[in-house]
């Protein structure tokens, strides 16, 4: 098997993450992100490499958790450099914006029309699941640790 690049590794790594293969290509630093990524999704040296990635991650509640997270905090800084741009001088870096906050986008004659997810329904969502995810799980032996070091302090100082 074709020992891959660090520019598809770091590809395979975003792919596994997201399953957006344009952001992914984006992200590793390919010019044409939407032929990178068709051409990489295509070699089987890629898709065992995001086998074995996948199989390693946990999917499922932290990658919801991260998905609302990025609705709930993430940029709008791409989606406003579109707007306010000519069409030409972002047409070369169109595929490389980050427009994952977008739910809707329409032109009406001279006029566009942006709609963005409701970042409050997803801090809503976070809060709903808040306690639940594997992060938290693995931090409370940590927290439990601390209130008992500091019990023990607090005994010794009486």
């Amino acid at each position: 098997m074709k020992i891959l690049t660090a520019k598809e590794k770091l590809f395979c790594v975003f792919y596994a993450e997201n399953r957006n293969a344009r952001e992914a290509a984006a992200k590793a630093g390919f010019a044409m992100p939407q032929r990178a990524a068709i051409r990489l999704l295509e070699k089987e040296s890629v898709k065992s490499e995001i086998e074995d990635i996948s199989s390693e991650r946990a999917a499922g509640l932290d990658e919801v958790c991260a998905g609302y997270r990025r609705l709930a905090f993430g940029s709008y800084a791409d989606v406003l450099r579109l707007l306010f741009t000519d069409g030409k001088s972002v047409a070369d870096e169109l595929e490389q914006l980050d427009v994952f906050n977008v739910s809707e986008i329409k032109k009406k004659d001279s006029s566009i029309e942006i709609k963005f997810f409701d970042r409050l329904k997803a801090l809503e969502h976070l809060e709903a699941l808040g306690g639940k995810t594997a992060a938290a799980d693995s931090a409370l032996p940590f927290y439990e640790a601390l209130e008992k070091s500091a019990e023990k302090k607090e005994n010794s100082l009486r």
